[in-house]
């Protein structure tokens, strides 16, 4: 007992819905970058009818169905949060949020609902445009899904359209919160970091099966599509960090210091390789720098200027050492992808793509990245608003629900076991089912004649 009372009600709450958005943010990232690879390989078979391409849809629309599934239920948890554990958030901003929220139920949501039963059991029962438009109309929900979300979460970093009446909060013009500048900056950095996520899970499926030589055509399609996406999304994305670094500066320069680990405001600031914030001393221990690079990254200038994390009070200051380093996760998993987009660009350049077992094996292993970087993303992002549940209007502490903090300990550990259970180990039961199962009809290869597994051609010496 003595050790829950450490912990009061905000500090509990706030690891409660950490854990569970935590759990929740891989679903819709997976399930938004593959409703567009099937609306993409439907439209592919409706062109060519090749019966490749439906067999690629029916196969990954079985995971997709997995995934969305789980990605609404643990949606809806997190909002029954709003009225258990933020009270005083739900308060002070229903006005705003409220509607927010409605409006993605309204667009996004009965969208998805409507045309998904179509989607995933309407393959014999409605024409193929009628299944095909089901199929586009999912994708575009899942997308119009995460704007709307991202609407609200950026009136959270940087609100702008309000009234403020006694701590409450209404919407003073729509407009302005719909068309912020800011939740566009960090709404195709979202979605692309979606898209990234399901094109690398299925390159590593994909990968799997080839070094098994299992669907052999089936695999190496889906393979060279996704990385073919890859070599654009990849660069793009990291163009977006960018752009989404240089907003978060201009709105939340606090942030930016804690992410670059800047104590003094200074001009010409390096970037800090490796270092650990120590946040009593006010300084980086065993710091590895590199001179002007935070400078140029954030202001594009040799000698720009980065304001402090001094320049505030220590209450009014995030966590810095969360920050700092779910920042370099995300970035340095970023570069990584890079250098893997160049390794793949060279091997499809000499034609030796499927040649090495090592460099498949890669791809395999690199399926989980994508979601830590997303996590790590929305962790910078959360972490580095801190101590302001609404960005320099409504503080982390006057939002939560005052209630017992052994009651918001014990609903933790029970959802910690339960997530765990349904959303950990019976997620990845199914979806390694499916994946062993491999695509339907396998007993036919692609052009309808008995199907053979054949070991792939590899040059001597060259798959290890």
């Amino acid at each position: 007992m003595g050790y829950i009372m450490l912990l009061d009600t905000t500090i509990l709450s706030r690891l409660m819905f950490a854990f569970t958005v935590s759990f929740h943010i891989i679903f819709p990232a997976f399930s938004i970058g593959l409703a567009l690879f099937l609306a993409v390989m439907e439209g592919v078979w409706l062109k060519t009818k090749n019966p490749l391409y439906k067999r690629i849809c029916k196969f990954w629309t079985k995971i997709f169905a997995l995934t969305f599934g789980m990605g609404v239920v643990s949606g809806v948890i997190m909002e029954f949060q709003f009225g258990t554990n933020w009270g005083g958030f739900s308060h002070a901003v229903g006005g705003v949020l409220g509607g927010l929220f409605t409006y993605e139920v309204m667009t996004a949501f009965f969208i998805e609902a409507g045309f998904l039963g179509v989607m995933l059991f309407g393959w014999d029962k409605v024409s193929p445009k009628m299944h095909y438009a089901a199929t586009l109309l999912v994708a575009i929900g899942t997308n119009f899904s995460a704007f709307w979300i991202m609407v609200a979460n950026t009136w959270m970093q940087h609100p702008v359209g309000y009234i403020e009446n006694n701590g409450i909060f209404t919407a003073a013009s729509w407009s302005d919160i719909i068309l912020n500048l800011s939740n566009f900056v960090r709404l195709f950095h979202m979605l692309l970091g979606a898209y990234i996520c399901g094109s690398f899970v299925i390159a590593s499926v994909s990968a799997y099966y080839i070094l098994k030589n299992r669907h052999e055509m089936f695999a190496k399609t889906c393979f060279k599509f996704v990385w073919l996406v890859l070599f654009i999304l990849i660069p793009l994305q990291i163009f977006m960090g960018d752009a989404s670094g240089e907003n978060v500066l201009a709105t939340q320069p606090i942030k930016t210091a804690a992410m670059e680990g800047v104590w003094d405001t200074q001009k010409g600031a390096p970037f800090v390789a490796f270092a650990w914030p120590d946040m009593q001393q006010e300084k980086n221990l065993w710091s590895i720098d590199i001179p002007h690079a935070a400078a140029m990254i954030n202001t594009h200038k040799w000698d720009g200027k980065l304001i402090g994390l001094k320049s505030v009070p220590n209450s009014d200051r995030p966590y810095v050492p969360i920050v700092f380093f779910s920042f370099r996760a995300m970035v340095y998993i970023g570069f990584l992808m890079l250098g893997l987009c160049l390794l793949t660009f060279y091997l499809k350049f000499k034609d030796k793509l499927f040649h090495y077992d090592w460099y498949l094996w890669t791809n395999v292993l690199f399926a989980p990245l994508g979601f830590i970087a997303v996590w790590s993303g929305w962790v910078t992002a959360e972490a580095g608003r801190q101590p302001w549940a609404v960005y320099g209007l409504l503080r982390t502490a006057d939002a939560s629900s005052k209630v017992p903090a052994y009651d918001v300990f014990v609903s933790l550990l029970l959802i910690i076991i339960v997530y765990g259970i349904i959303f950990g180990y019976f997620y990845l039961k199914f979806l390694n089912k499916i994946i062993k199962k491999g695509p339907s009809d396998t007993k036919m290869d692609e052009t309808g004649q008995p199907f053979q597994y054949m070991p792939i051609a590899r040059p001597e010496g060259e798959n290890k």
